[in-house]
């Protein structure tokens, strides 16, 4: 259905190799240590950090198919590296969507200079229910904002050089109070929290913030004011297609690992990738990649043609989502009681995919967003 142009695959080459030489080799470290900070410069060196972002601002000018290989190639090698690039890109997007000129200048060519960028939207009272968020923005006479509050399970946060922070700057209008505000790291008046120990993921950085009197300058308001929500909204749109590259990615590193070892493994006499029983889970997985990787191209065609694509995008994110964590419990079973240890790759995997139904957007929010628009319709 999807053929890729022959620079496409020249990236996707790239990547992969990438991949296998830098980033799979130290997946299980960061598992145990974190996030591993000499990675920033070799993805900067290799053109990765801001590849879709358009020539004029430093990046690589690719299209959204192209970002998502990268994505999906990374993902193959360590999916909390997958999602980092993917949460960097969810709040520098903002700014290159709805920024001004002046901060477009500013701030998108410091993506393709190694600087990191977070999202930040959950607090720990308003997760789901983003409207509910208590951050509040006050603006003042000089046309300055003061910021007080704070955010819980910020992907990024501990690493990040700029913080994509949603307050309230009308606390009496809902989500039509919410607006967006640049906060550098250095920013007076903000606290990181400790690095969040996670079930998965645990190669990216992951911490609480807090706000106490930031003051921040009139240019540091991303679109106007109130729109906040809205700007969300969309760059999560995008984000959703990421994550389920990032699921395809992992559901095809499981899978090889898994097809290894049945390989290797030796039961009754032959090996146990020729046992139905096992060899019908491969079938299965096989499936299940496909069909994520069909929907990926699609809603990413969707999007670089300018077509609305919340629905689709919230599509593939429910169903490769929960294939990710099924995919990564069969090849569990395959391994057996191997599959249990953590001397084998799979347990991390596994622990790896749940996140992938929790963070931006979980599955029964999808739930609701496709089943409003289909009856809707």
């Amino acid at each position: 259905m999807y053929k890729f142009t022959e620079e496409q695959l020249m990236i996707r080459d790239m990547v992969r190799e990438f991949t296998a030489n830098e980033i799979e080799p130290r997946d299980r470290a960061m598992d145990e240590n974190g996030f591993d900070w000499d990675l920033i410069p070799k993805l900067v060196d290799a053109g990765l950090m801001a590849i879709h972002m358009p020539e004029e601002y430093g990046g690589g000018g690719g299209d959204t198919i192209t970002s998502e290989i990268v994505i999906n190639e990374i993902a193959k090698g360590s999916a909390s590296i997958a999602l980092f690039l993917d949460a960097h890109w969810l709040a520098a997007d903002m700014i290159l969507l709805h920024g001004t000129e002046e901060q477009k200048k500013k701030y998108v060519p410091l993506c393709a200079e190694g600087k990191v960028f977070a999202f930040g939207l959950t607090e720990s009272n308003a997760g789901s229910d983003a409207a509910a968020i208590k951050s509040v923005a006050e603006k003042q006479p000089d046309g300055s904002y003061i910021l007080n509050g704070g955010k819980a399970w910020i992907t990024n946060s501990g690493i990040a050089d700029y913080y994509l922070i949603m307050a309230k700057t009308d606390p009496t209008a809902g989500n039509k109070g919410i607006s967006v505000f640049i906060v550098p790291k250095e920013a007076e008046g903000l606290t990181v929290g400790k690095f969040e120990k996670k079930m998965g993921m645990r190669g990216s950085g992951t911490c609480e913030l807090s706000f106490d009197n930031i003051k921040l300058p009139a240019d540091a308001l991303v679109g106007p004011e109130g729109r906040g929500f809205m700007i969300a909204m969309q760059a999560l749109d995008g984000a959703r297609i990421s994550i389920g590259a990032i699921a395809s990615g992992l559901m095809q590193h499981a899978m090889d690992k898994a097809i290894k070892y049945a390989k290797e493994r030796v039961t009754f006499g032959k090996p146990i990738y020729k046992h139905q029983a096992v060899g019908f889970k491969f079938a299965d997985m096989a499936a299940k990649i496909r069909a994520t990787d069909l929907m990926i191209w699609d809603t990413c065609a969707m999007k670089d043609s300018g077509v609305r694509f919340s629905t689709e995008a919230a599509e593939l994110k429910l169903l490769a989502s929960r294939w990710a964590c099924e995919v990564c419990d069969d090849c569990i079973q395959i391994h057996g009681g191997n599959g249990y240890s953590r001397e084998f790759d799979v347990e991390r995997f596994y622990r790896d995919a749940k996140l992938l139904e929790i963070g931006e957007g979980t599955s029964e929010i999808l739930r609701m967003v496709i089943s409003g628009a289909v009856i809707g319709r």
